[in-house]
């Protein structure tokens, strides 16, 4: 090998550059082992909330030392931006997918417009979202063009002052959809932005953020944040801030009797209604009596909804209006937005609009706000005019959130609190159409543009309304179509789950090389080890993000990596078995390898490419690490393995290949392997019918990434019976259902309870039902704050959740078919192309497909019998691809050696070739398999989260291995003589040798 110096300093200078890049993890690793220590010692486990005591104790020992230099001037705050990711399945945390809504920017480009054409075609362009993958505004034009005579240029659409000198009269549809695209990005860029600012100011360390696509989705992932309900706020506010005037209690109270008294003709009496008895005393009910006759036969439908003890705050001169009970909000709605209510509304109240007001905390009432809205519903002041806002506290030391207006909101400011000290009358403070506070001005107008919100929240309630009025609103609704919450104990279980199978795997496969190939197996070692430390330094130097399946990959490289280092050692071994030297068997093993190294890793490499292109979330974390796993890997084992094995050859000693135990195994095999191939093909065929079979009837359990839905991991104190489990949830959701995940005492819930509504409010709902149903198998006295919290000591309630939309499930459906089918292409054409006749192409393809059928068969057979989880879900469809990557690798390297014997020895006849290389390569295949399958059973047994996973690898790679030995190789075979491919060899020879002669005598005759 030349250039030896060259290639040990480069590996040297590489490797500490690596050691450099993850030094900053064990800075920051030893720091917050610190930091646990002191917060464990501090708070005994005992104490009452003792977790989030630890948690605050935690962050602010490590704020303390945030800026103290550690070593070589590194402090902490420095080595934590530049130390190796981790995901949110191994640190826990919340990822979510937001899709802003370009139907809501297409309404304010339109400014609210009422044309029928126009909003036919939104109502049009919601069905076809149903089922096409194009964005929103496409299928808006496609439904607008399908409309006779529509003009998106008319002065009730988009020739609006917004869109004035962009959109101009006569301007045709195609003219006009460039710019409503342009708009509509920028809209999107804002949105972005918006939601950028915040996520930076939530205080987690390496939040993501990023735009996908054109189709205004945004993803977020922000690593280690615990409080998840706060997480879903920040990120769907709109933080559409507006100043309103309110009307007093005694201005809309003679509204409430008219339409209490409507509505007690309108509605049917109930025989079993009570009547309300009036206190003489309230002064609230005295004014009520004229309007409210009340007997034992008739009921007051709206009045009987009012809460009358201590908990209302409405009053006369008030700006509370009513104040109901949690429970009657929707009923109370649905009366007084009702059409015929609104109709007793006169003059300029009946353009009111009723605003809830923000309930105190643990409070079960809401107060109803009268606002005084206009035609245009547009407030006097709204929330585009402040500049800053900061979280402070008033004289009474309540919390409360301060803001600076800009030159034109002061002005405005002034006039609102001018009229309002004139009138006596307050202004509602409105954010997100709930009223948080609505104070009343006495001391004349205000001026300087200040202002102040006081409500019911906490300081980090505060602290959150600063930020997202600093950073702005958004231009449209926010909804989470898909989202992933992972608790901090699940996360730290699966890094110890993980770290042990990567252990345990190393270990076993060390051994195991040094068990059968002497001291050339501990070259292959200690090149494995510097492999390892390679892939950590890279994923750290890219700032790459590691998560289990990316461990996964990771343990997956090192029997790759041992592949390689075994087809060379296996060619050595057939070089001394010729009689040569160890130097020259050395090299010329080495030398001939290399082909078959490079095919299979390429072959395994473009399905990893596939991944990483079509993936998302942690399947690019496994195809990230698989890739630089594979480019690492055949450095380490063609350089750094061969530096070893010369410099111990060089000085004489001898290297056997092998030890005394396993020097004969499986060698000199010489078995009649196509003889065999019509048995291989009945017994593949009685498989795959069986499987076909079992996935026309019974189909496969697909995960919620295909069909859309919520799942819930919820783990118990004590082991729980799933049947029972499962009638509980049914009885609540109507159709849900409970697997036990990994322990018995833990259990994957799945549920497409109201998938297609979103909304925070929703998802509330919803953990609300989980925890009444499964309340009876809860400790008791668990409530429910704890059972949905994100506590890092967490032992029970809600341990990781998932949201899969069913929109963005058909995506992700269909991505995963393009990803397998572009996978199966691209092999495909890399095949003819490095061996240049298609019956090698045909015979991978078809090895491939009958994997792929067969994993998918036995998935759709045992998926109700396993004791594990068997989703077919997107880390599915990675171990698809890594199978389909795996056979081609088997394939491949017998494909190899077949073109070599094919050229090498031309009297053979095809059926001896193909069997003598079969033989030959036997040793390599059955050794990289066993030493591929104790990794992948090792992370099986220890790796609960990934038992799925891991089987359908350890299925692909018994079937990849059957495969490439008994359908491959027997389908190349059957299609070689029938396209006659030894003939067209030995025919492409003899042209290629006539054509040297002929150049070889053409320079003789210029020379002559």
């Amino acid at each position: 090998m030349q250039n030896k110096g060259l290639i040990r300093v480069f590996a040297i200078l590489f490797g500490l550059v690596c050691l450099y890049q993850l030094s900053y993890t064990f800075i920051t690793n030893s720091k917050e082992g610190d930091a646990e220590a002191y917060a464990n010692q501090k708070y005994a486990e005992g104490t009452k909330d003792y977790a989030k005591f630890r948690e605050e104790a935690q962050k602010t020992y490590l704020d303390s030392i945030g800026n103290d230099t550690i070593v070589m001037g590194i402090t902490y705050n420095a080595a934590k931006k530049k130390e190796l990711n981790k995901g949110l399945d191994l640190k826990g945390g919340i990822n979510v997918i937001l899709q802003i809504s370009v139907k809501d920017i297409l309404k304010g480009l339109a400014n609210g417009s009422k044309n029928p054409a126009f909003n036919q075609a939104l109502i049009k362009a919601d069905e076809i979202q149903k089922d096409a993958q194009e964005p929103y505004v496409e299928s808006f034009f496609t439904a607008f063009d399908a409309l006779p005579d529509a003009e998106l240029a008319s002065s009730d659409i988009f020739l609006t002052k917004d869109l004035d000198g962009k959109v101009k009269i006569g301007m045709t549809n195609d003219e006009v959809k460039p710019i409503i695209r342009t708009k509509i990005n920028e809209s999107i860029i804002s949105a972005f932005e918006v939601l950028r600012k915040r996520v930076d100011k939530f205080g987690v360390s390496q939040p993501n953020i990023q735009r996908i696509g054109e189709s205004g989705r945004i993803l977020v992932e922000l690593p280690g944040a615990r409080d998840i309900e706060r997480v879903k706020k920040l990120v769907t506010s709109t933080a559409q801030l507006e100043f309103w005037d309110v009307y007093k209690f005694d201005e809309i109270i003679p509204f409430l009797s008219q339409a209490n008294e409507l509505l007690k003709t309108s509605l049917p009496k109930k025989d079993e209604a009570k009547s309300e008895e009036v206190s003489k005393d309230n002064e609230i009910d005295s004014l009520l009596e004229d309007a409210e006759v009340a007997t034992e036969e008739e009921v007051n439908p709206l009045f009987d909804l009012l809460v009358r003890d201590n908990r209302s705050k409405a009053y006369p001169g008030g700006p509370i209006i009513a104040t109901i009970a949690k429970k009657d909000t929707a009923q109370f709605n649905s009366y007084i937005n009702s059409s015929k209510v609104r109709s007793l509304l006169t003059g300029q109240q009946r353009y009111t609009r009723f605003a809830w007001g923000k309930a105190e905390e643990g409070s079960d009432v809401f107060d109803l706000y009268a606002i005084k809205a206009n035609k245009q519903n547009k407030p006097e002041l709204s929330g585009n005019v402040v500049t800053d806002a900061q979280q402070t506290y008033t004289q009474r030391g309540q919390v409360a959130v301060s803001m600076q207006m800009n030159g034109k909101g002061a002005k405005a400011w002034a006039e609102m609190t001018g009229r309002a000290s004139q009138q006596q009358s307050q202004i509602a403070i409105v954010l997100d159409n709930v009223v948080y506070s609505a104070p009343g001005v006495s001391s004349g107008a205000i001026t300087g543009g200040r202002s102040e919100i006081t409500g019911n929240f906490d300081i980090l309630e505060a602290k959150d309304l600063s930020n997202v009025l600093r950073a702005g609103k958004l231009p449209a609704s926010a909804d989470i179509i898909q989202s992933e919450v992972v608790g901090p104990s699940l996360g730290q279980e699966a890094i110890d789950s993980g770290v042990m199978s990567f252990l345990i795997a190393l270990a076993l496969v060390l051994v195991w090389m040094v068990i059968y190939y002497g001291k050339a197996g501990l070259f292959a070692d200690i090149a494995l080890v510097v492999n390892i430390l390679f892939i950590f330094g890279v994923l750290a130097g890219i700032k790459a993000v590691l998560t289990l399946p990316g461990i996964a990959g990771i343990v997956l490289t090192i029997g790759m990596s041992v592949d390689a280092n075994v087809l060379i050692f296996e060619r050595i071994r057939e070089e001394l078995a010729k009689g040569k030297s160890q130097i020259e068997a050395i090299k010329d093993g080495f030398g001939n390898a290399l082909s078959s190294i490079l095919d299979a890793n390429i072959t395994t490499g473009l399905t990893g490419v596939i991944l990483l292109v079509f993936g998302s979330g942690p399947i690019k974390g496994f195809a990230t690490t698989l890739l630089i796993g594979i480019l690492t890997s055949l450095f380490t084992a063609i350089f750094i393995t061969r530096l070893f094995v010369d410099g111990y050859g060089k000085k004489g000693k001898s290297l056997a290949f092998s030890t005394t135990v396993t020097k004969n195994w499986f060698r000199n095999f010489d078995i009649e392997f196509l003889k065999k191939r019509k048995i291989a093909y009945m017994l593949s065929g009685v498989i795959i019918l069986a499987g076909l079979g079992s996935l026309f009837t019974q189909g496969l359990d697909q995960g919620v990434d295909f069909v859309g839905g919520r799942t819930f991991t919820v783990r118990f104190k004590q082991d729980v019976n799933t049947t029972e489990v499962d009638n509980a949830l049914t009885e609540v959701f109507g159709s849900a259902e409970a697997k036990t995940f990994g322990a018995a005492n833990q259990l994957k819930i799945t549920t497409k309870y109201k998938i297609e509504e979103t909304g925070t409010k929703v998802d509330n709902e919803i953990q609300e039902k989980l925890y009444g149903a499964l309340k009876p198998y809860l400790s008791s006295g668990l409530p429910y704050a704890d059972f949905v919290s994100g506590e890092e000591a967490k032992v029970e309630g809600v341990m990781s959740s998932m949201k899969v939309g069913p929109t963005i499930a058909d995506d992700i459906k269909k991505t995963a078919l393009w990803a397998v089918l572009g996978s199966l292409f691209v092999v495909f054409l890399y095949i003819l192309l490095r061996f240049r006749y298609v019956s090698f192409s045909l015979g991978a393809v078809a090895a491939v497909f009958h994997d792929v059928l067969i994993v998918l068969g036995l998935f759709s057979l045992l998926h109700k019998v396993m004791p594990f989880n068997m989703e077919i879900d997107q880390a599915f469809i990675a171990a698809i691809l890594t199978v389909i990557g795996y056979s081609l690798n088997d394939t491949v390297v017998v494909f190899d050696r077949i073109r070599e014997y094919l050229y090498e020895y031309k009297d053979w006849s095809l059926i001896k070739v193909v069997d003598t290389a079969l033989s030959s390569t036997l040793s390599r295949t059955i050794n990289t398999s066993l030493t591929t399958l104790l990794v992948l059973v090792t992370i099986f047994i220890f790796a609960v989260p990934l038992r799925g996973f891991m089987f359908s690898m350890i299925i692909g790679v018994i079937v990849g291995t059957y495969s490439s030995v008994f359908i491959a190789t027997p389908i190349m075979f059957d299609s070689a003589e029938k396209f006659k491919l030894k003939e067209k060899m030995e025919a492409a020879e003899a042209a290629k040798l006539a054509a040297e002669q002929e150049r070889l005598e053409a320079e003789k005759a210029m020379l002559g």
